[in-house]
């Protein structure tokens, strides 16, 4: 997706939020202190509908004045076109339980969030809730409009039954170096144990860059992202390595050029799959699966092993009526208990700092999570910079020709898309 709006027509269509969120036509400060029903929004993941309704039940149960009304984000292309179309349309609900960080930028600009800092506490409490991973949040302003919600930090998942089948170690195969990376995907489709090493998805929407580059990227640079202090930073050895690493990939048929319809990881047509813990539940016993950190050139010691976050976070929409009401369930749906049962009914990591030490029991009888607990600590998010989504789709755009079908070469494409996200970045 490149930073179109979709119509308002379309979401007014879609949705049909009341006064209690809609219209934002009031005094913005009264609307700051103003109480009464709201309207959310929740992702439609199942697990995530699943947590929501029991958070606003309890919620509710408390606040019979100040009733929330829960529903699915309204279909649409992605939830950032929809969202996005709400804000234009003035008929925004008061939380999203599905705001991309990526997407925020956008939001701010068309002033459809509110600073969660004017609250009383409101920057002390997501920055004691968080921890320094905070500070990743932030708008250039130096404000939050946004709270770091949840993350699912991406790792390497592996198939131990394709593993034993080409003749590796399916207890510890040889992943944690670019050539041991390489070498045990040549085994894998050589043998003829899978018809892929890994297959992310080769298609341009921006986002995807999130599931090939991004990670092996802040591994690499122990941390960095892609866009710092107003520059990129991928225009380097350790962004030329990765794309390498890559192309080389994908040259050798290691993974494939088209797109897979359906889950090549699930399926069998894969090894590997870069995903979040997420994936312990949906590929529960089907799949003989283990887990890795993702590589690096030399190889890093999983415990200073960083990777994306794939985070979704809470936004608080100016359209809301009642924005008191909003921040007081954002801080009720982001406390200790509330995170809890989201952990324990999602598998999605809080972004709540010591994450395994808050929870110990729940690490103790899920141990397979525990690896994912201590990854969250390790996290890069997408960098809080103006025209956010058009830097990925340009960076996505050059990574396609070069990188996938290699039309271009890699460190022409990294320095084209380098030099447009600087130029972007610097733009209001």
């Amino acid at each position: 997706m490149r930073t179109k709006v979709v119509t308002a027509t379309l979401t007014m269509l879609a949705l049909g939020v009341t006064a209690g969120c809609g219209g934002g036509s009031g005094d913005s400060s009264a609307a700051a202190s103003s109480t009464g029903p709201i309207k959310v929004w929740l992702s439609n993941n199942p697990e995530e509908i699943a947590w929501g309704k029991q958070m606003v039940k309890a919620w509710n149960a408390d606040h019979p004045d100040e009733e929330v009304t829960a529903q699915e984000i309204p279909a649409g292309k992605t939830s950032e076109e929809v969202i996005g179309a709400a804000i234009t349309a003035g008929n925004a609900p008061c939380l999203v339980f599905n705001t991309s960080p990526a997407a925020v930028p956008q939001f701010q600009k068309q002033g459809g969030l509110v600073s969660l800092d004017q609250y009383d506490g409101g920057t002390d409490y997501i920055e004691s809730r968080s921890g320094d991973v905070a500070d990743q949040y932030k708008s250039p302003d130096g404000q939050y409009y946004q709270i770091p919600w949840k993350s699912n930090p991406v790792m390497i998942f592996y198939n131990k039954d394709i593993m034993k089948k080409a003749g590796i170690d399916p207890e510890n195969p040889p992943l944690s170096t670019y050539d041991d990376f390489l070498a045990t995907s040549r085994k894998v489709v050589d043998s003829g144990a899978a018809d892929a090493a890994i297959w992310p998805a080769p298609t341009s929407e921006f986002f995807q860059s999130w599931f090939d580059f991004y990670p092996m990227y802040a591994a690499e640079t122990g941390g960095q992202q892609l866009v710092e202090d107003g520059q990129a930073t991928f225009d380097s050895d350790a962004g030329q390595g990765v794309a390498d690493l890559w192309s080389t990939m994908y040259s050798e048929g290691l993974s494939p050029k088209e797109a897979y319809n359906g889950d090549s990881f699930a399926d069998g047509k894969a090894a590997m799959a870069t995903v979040g813990p997420w994936a312990i539940s949906v590929y529960g016993d089907s799949v003989n699966w283990g887990v890795a950190p993702v590589p690096t050139s030399q190889g890093t010691a999983p415990e200073d092993t960083y990777t994306f976050s794939d985070a979704k976070n809470i936004g608080l929409y100016s359209a809301c009526d009642h924005q008191k009401t909003a921040f007081d369930l954002l801080k009720f749906a982001t406390s200790e208990e509330e995170d809890g049962k989201l952990l324990e009914m999602t598998g999605q990591m809080p972004l709540r700092e010591d994450l395994a030490g808050t929870y110990p029991d729940y690490f103790k009888e899920h141990p397979e999570y525990k690896l994912f607990a201590d990854q969250a600590g390790r996290t890069v998010e997408v960098p809080n910079v103006p025209n956010s989504i058009e830097i990925w789709q340009g960076f996505r755009d050059e990574w396609s020709s070069a990188v996938i079908f290699g039309k271009t070469s890699t460190d022409e494409a990294l320095s084209t898309a380098a030099d447009k996200a600087t130029e972007l970045a610097g733009q209001s």
